[in-house]
């Protein structure tokens, strides 16, 4: 690969044989050198491709007064993430959650401190992505020697939920607050707090993140099994006069239609629950 633009002492764009434009990480990669010049493989230490030119030229943006440290981390927490989780992460998260990090780092040496108001849901409702938030401030700690309060970690975890499903920050606030409102619901109607480390509580959330992706979304159910519905409002009565409520509510705040299979599918997800909590 060649040199195209030298960005800082540390990192380049260059352009692959193919003729596709990259990032190259390497400590000193651009000292010294010129455009047009082949970069040793021994001075590679990260390569970035990105989805866009527009997301490449924000990153180059990005960078260009970066410390080094700052993007070798964000890296690192990358890398951790996409080992754990085994999915697919939208490469637009090296522009994100570094710019986070390199923000984060600015503001505690600066002794301006952030509260994530949605820490106790992050950590309920994402919690593998909680997870690499507690990883990431430790690394931090680690490598930059700057101690970030644990609020950091649920702010890192949002930006891990972003990439995954390829959402803004808004988006997935949206969706956090909707999820705390529907357990509410739940809480409310059956007079108890679900146990929020019982299996079948960690499938409803799972269930209640995808509803909202596609709550957001706009998205729409295709199928209408009024059958299930009709069984399901039967034998469960309770759970689903519940889950009515949860459709009135979603109605009202978000103008959309949950569907009455939907419904159905909320409701037994609630008396897995119940029936989990009475064992």
């Amino acid at each position: 690969m060649l040199i195209d633009k030298i960005i800082n002492n540390n990192i380049v764009s260059a352009i692959e044989e193919d003729g596709t434009e990259i990032v190259v990480m390497g400590r000193g990669i651009g000292f010294g050198v010129k455009a047009g010049a082949v970069i040793p493989d021994t001075k590679i230490e990260k390569v970035f491709r990105l989805d866009s030119q527009n997301s490449l030229d924000r990153f180059k943006e990005l960078l260009a007064n970066l410390p080094l440290e700052h993007l070798q981390v964000s890296a690192e927490i990358i890398n951790y993430a996409k080992d754990v989780l085994n999915r697919r992460i939208n490469e637009n998260i090296y522009i994100t959650l570094t710019d986070h990090i390199n923000f984060a780092i600015h503001r505690f040496r600066q002794k301006i401190r952030f509260s994530n108001p949605l820490l106790s849901e992050i950590k309920t409702f994402y919690k593998e992505e909680y997870l690499i938030g507690e990883y990431a401030i430790a690394l931090i700690q680690r490598k930059i020697g700057v101690d970030l309060p644990v609020d950091e970690a649920g702010f890192i975890a949002l930006h891990i939920v972003n990439a995954e499903y390829n959402m803004g920050m808004r988006e997935t606030m949206d969706i956090t607050n909707l999820i705390q409102k529907v357990v509410e619901i739940v809480k409310k109607h059956f007079s108890v707090l679900p146990d929020k480390e019982s299996l079948y509580y960690q499938r409803f959330v799972t269930h209640l993140r995808f509803l909202a992706q596609r709550i957001v979304a706009g998205e729409l159910l295709d199928s209408e099994n009024q059958e299930f519905e009709r069984l399901i409002s039967s034998m469960y009565p309770e759970e689903y006069a519940c889950s009515l409520e949860i459709k009135e509510y979603i109605r009202s705040s978000c103008h959309y239609t949950v569907t009455d299979e939907e419904t159905a599918y909320l409701a037994v997800h609630i008396k897995r629950m119940r029936i989990q909590e009475r064992r």
